[in-house]
């Protein structure tokens, strides 16, 4: 990746945000074809977006039916979203895989602290099976830098997994349990264990595999079984090499390089920095792809820039990792 664009998207100040992202779109406007083509439809150029609120976003299905590329390239890396057998799955072609690392790395351990502290627990057993889930990559990636014996990933030995909880509580090692909303609730219903040194931290997704339910259900039922204060949650999608984090209470931050706004449902073209509304995307790890991304996701954008997930709007694919309506 050219080092210019990788130190100003990852030393970004919040003061300097919106002027970043302005010279982002300009960048992508000459060197992605697909996204000129839906900008100039909008009849938006870089001769008229001067603010975040007039950059065009681009509808996230378009990662399934187009190749959205900036700049010409060989893929290090595609990344495939898990969808069900009904729908068309989204391709996000990576250029340079060090870029989607050190995203995921800088904001895990901005929250969590260095990974070399945790023992790393992957319960993401549907995606291992499919392969190409950058959520597997990166629970993948965090395993191995953590370093620590016991990290890895589960399918459905849940037996084995409580036994291993068991022996980390057992030594107070710091510990995350990243699953699955459906794995996770299936090993609750059959192991009840006191976590006292573990984070639960859910993706979201039921995948066809439960009925959906309200998130604060799900959480209320995990609480019970693992007998935790909250449980935490990760926002994420294929088409973002940005991830937003929850500690508990529903409302998720993000990145310095990674920000939300949102949109009017009826104006698609009507954009706030506050408010209900259908939920856009700035993430400016994406430089070789689309770093503007209206996303299917209904929100509430707080003043300060934390934002809660309110549900899928109407009529959008079930994703797989979709997070709960609630």
């Amino acid at each position: 990746m050219d080092s210019q664009w990788n130190h100003k998207i990852f030393n970004v100040l919040d003061s300097d945000f919106d002027d970043l992202a302005v010279s982002v779109y300009r960048y992508q406007y000459e060197n992605n074809h697909v996204y000129r083509q839906f900008s100039d439809a909008l009849y938006k150029n870089p001769d008229v977006v001067r603010s975040l609120e007039q950059v065009p976003y681009l509808p996230v299905s378009f990662f399934k039916s187009h190749q959205v590329m900036t700049s010409v390239f060989e893929p290090d890396i595609v990344f495939e979203s898990s969808g069900t057998s009904a729908t068309v799955n989204s391709r996000h072609l990576v250029r340079d895989i060090s870029l989607y690392e050190k995203s995921f790395v800088k904001g895990f351990n901005r929250l969590y602290g260095e990974i070399g502290e945790w023992c790393v627990i992957g319960l993401l057993p549907s995606y291992l099976e499919k392969g190409n889930s950058s959520l597997v990559y990166m629970i993948d990636k965090l395993i191995q830098l953590s370093a620590h014996p016991d990290s890895g990933f589960y399918l459905y030995d849940f037996a084995r997994l409580k036994d291993k909880l068991s022996i980390l509580e057992a030594m107070n090692q710091k510990t995350l349990l990243v699953g699955v909303t459906y794995a996770l609730l299936d090993f609750a219903e059959l192991f009840q264990i006191k976590l006292r040194h573990t984070v639960v931290m859910e993706t979201g997704g039921m995948k066809g595999r439960r009925k959906e339910l309200l998130r604060d259900e799900v959480h209320k039922r995990l609480c019970k079984a693992f007998e935790v204060d909250r449980i935490h949650s990760e926002y994420g999608m294929t088409e973002l090499l940005s991830q937003a984090y929850s500690p508990g209470n529903g409302v998720f931050s993000c990145p310095p390089w990674m920000k939300i706004l949102v949109r009017d449902e009826e104006d698609p073209l009507t954009v706030s920095r506050y408010g209900k509304g259908v939920i856009n995307v700035i993430d400016l790890a994406n430089i070789y792809s689309c770093s503007f991304i209206a996303t299917d996701d209904a929100g509430k954008l707080n003043d300060d820039g934390s934002f809660e997930v309110l549900g899928r709007t109407d009529g959008s694919d079930l994703r797989g990792c979709s997070l709960l309506t609630l």
